[in-house]
């Protein structure tokens, strides 16, 4: 990995909390990751329309509304039709372990629930970009 692995991260949807958000950011600029912070209520056009300009190759949505199908599957839509979808998708927050496979499907690369280390996450993406 020579070149900084760019990260966008925001809170997606209604919610407000972003504690949880924050904290993975901060974790992720200290793994060695470039990140940029959207904060709260963000939609998915602009989320995406803001990947894209950023250039980045991963977006962490975190969501803790309950609304993860429908905000996560807009946010693959935009980046297929932008042929964008190149983009890693990383969701964490509440998400049952029913929406996982469904996410997954979606094309979310993994899905990360309330107390994940922050390094489980570091590591799907090294791996990624590690074989890129």
């Amino acid at each position: 990995m020579d070149a900084k692995v760019r990260v966008l991260v925001s809170k997606i949807g209604l919610d407000g909390h972003d504690r949880g958000a924050k904290v993975i950011a901060y974790g992720f600029r200290d793994a060695g990751f470039e990140v940029i912070f959207m904060g709260v209520r963000q939609t998915p056009e602009r989320v995406v329309r803001a990947a894209i300009e950023e250039d980045v190759q991963v977006i962490g949505l975190s969501i803790l509304s309950g609304a993860h199908l429908h905000l996560t599957g807009r946010v693959t839509s935009l980046l297929k039709e932008q042929n964008a979808d190149e983009i890693m998708v990383l969701v964490g927050g509440v998400i049952p372990e029913e929406d996982k496979p469904k996410l997954k499907e979606m094309g979310v690369a993994e899905v990360f629930t309330s107390g994940t280390s922050i390094n489980d996450a570091v590591q799907v993406i090294r791996q990624r970009f590690a074989e890129a």
